[in-house]
């Protein structure tokens, strides 16, 4: 594939038989051939992303001394700010040329596993930012569980399959600002080669270009949706699941050209989780004599903690 395919949700959405068919068929195929899809008509409203992307920067623009307040030890990344230079892909030691904050699930109930989850961290400085990235969060959670329900369709499962395992999951909106590049990197990009260790992942076009997806024959392919559409790609866990059926995709984002060194970059992906019990097992309909089980059996949580590891957010 020379391309990154192109859906329309809404076909799924409010579609007849037959274009829903259309749409898990497209969808499906694309997550096959590619590991990513563009989608338009998601449903994710225009003015809360750009409510959201303004005080993103309105946070990043505040002095080191003052973010640094909302790294918080212990977290591993997992809520408030994360610092430059942190985080590098598994199987690279540079680290990645960003900086970034996260906000996680909100339990309003008496789910037992809202004790698994540490709070959110709230910036004083910018008191809008995390309110409205938990809108945004609610916004993602709605049109991922669409996108997850034709996938299941896809493999055959019934459609509210991943439904149960995905509420209250433990999603993360995660807000990453790249900033100028000042001297020559040290054999570092913004965000080194890697996969997401999630079930799908739901990016927002981010402000300046720059990702790239890597195709099945090897070639880097730029990912610039337009401005009313989202980037959606399978994560480790999804590939896990369907024992490497539906493959999570390698992708980076490279450095711009030296001439634009001084333009900074803001992206705003959702990492859409399950709850940390479910069952990572291959599904026995994906493995066949021409593809033999792939991986042991691993709950999300687990598989989680291990990749955390890897990327060095957790000691």
């Amino acid at each position: 594939m020379k391309k990154i395919p192109l859906v329309n949700l809404h076909k799924y959405v409010a579609g007849d038989e037959r274009e829903r068919a259309e749409f898990v068929a497209e969808i499906g195929d694309a997550f096959r051939q590619i590991g990513f899809v563009v989608v338009k008509n998601h449903g994710i409203p225009k003015k809360l992303v750009d409510r959201f992307y303004a005080l993103s920067e309105a946070f990043f623009a505040l002095p080191e001394e003052v973010k640094r307040k909302y790294e918080v030890p212990g977290l591993a990344g997992q809520r408030g700010y994360t610092s430059f230079g942190r985080e590098h892909a598994k199987g690279f030691e540079k680290p990645d040329l960003k900086e970034f904050f996260q906000i996680g699930q909100e339990i309003e109930d008496d789910d037992p596993i809202k004790s698994e989850y540490p709070d959110n961290v709230f910036v004083e400085e910018v008191p809008d930012f995390v309110p409205t990235g938990i809108a945004l969060y609610r916004v993602f959670e709605l049109t991922g569980g669409k996108l997850l329900r034709a996938i299941a369709e896809y493999l055959g499962l019934e459609r509210d399959y991943f439904d149960a395992k995905i509420h209250h999951g433990n999603s993360i909106l995660r807000s990453i600002y790249y900033p100028p590049i000042t001297e020559e990197p040290d054999s570092a990009i913004r965000a080194e080669q890697h996969e997401d260790i999630n079930l799908i992942t739901l990016l927002v076009g981010a402000s300046a270009g720059g990702l790239q997806v890597q195709n099945q024959s090897g070639e880097w392919i730029e990912a610039m949706p337009a401005e009313d559409e989202i980037v959606i790609n399978a994560g480790d866990m999804l590939q896990r699941l369907t024992n490497n059926f539906l493959p999570s995709t390698t992708h980076r984002v490279v450095n711009p050209p030296r001439e634009r060194w001084h333009e900074p970059r803001l992206s705003i992906p959702f990492f859409l989780h399950p709850r940390s019990e479910m069952d990572l097992s291959c599904l026995p309909q994906c493995v066949t004599e021409e593809s033999p089980l792939q991986y042991e059996p691993i709950t999300a949580g687990a598989y989680l903690d291990e990749r955390l590891r890897e990327i060095g957010l957790k000691g």
